[in-house]
């Protein structure tokens, strides 16, 4: 877990802070944060991250654009969508657009186990 490179994207602070302490919490170290779709590629094309968390509403690039661009710069990132936004019509077109897993907000520490252990391989 480890060595696990994890990039954890959201426009919330405080957000950002939660998760990245609940995957420490979990056992994950490698954890960088970007706080928004422009941030986030750019880190991405940097780390190559295994994982990518992302929110689908922030400002100027949102989560379903993101997906793309993150996915054209760091191709075997797995991207679980991290957001409060339930609707089905959103989900299916982060799935579309290549993300493989989605976590409601408010997420609890077995919400992110869960949704993590399916993508990382250790």
């Amino acid at each position: 877990m480890q060595k696990t490179k994890i990039l954890v994207v959201d426009d919330a602070f405080f957000m950002r802070k939660l998760l990245g302490n609940t995957l420490m919490d979990i056992g994950y170290s490698n954890i960088e944060f970007a706080q928004d779709g422009y941030e986030a590629v750019d880190k991405a094309r940097e780390m190559q991250p295994e994982v990518v968390t992302l929110d689908v509403s922030m400002p100027g690039m949102d989560g379903l654009e993101a997906i793309k661009k993150i996915l054209q710069v760091s191709c075997d990132s797995k991207i679980i969508m991290v957001s409060a936004v339930t609707s089905e019509k959103v989900i299916r077109q982060a799935i579309k657009h290549g993300a493989v897993g989605y976590i409601p907000k408010p997420f609890s520490r077995k919400d992110v186990e869960n949704g993590l252990k399916q993508y990382i391989h250790t």
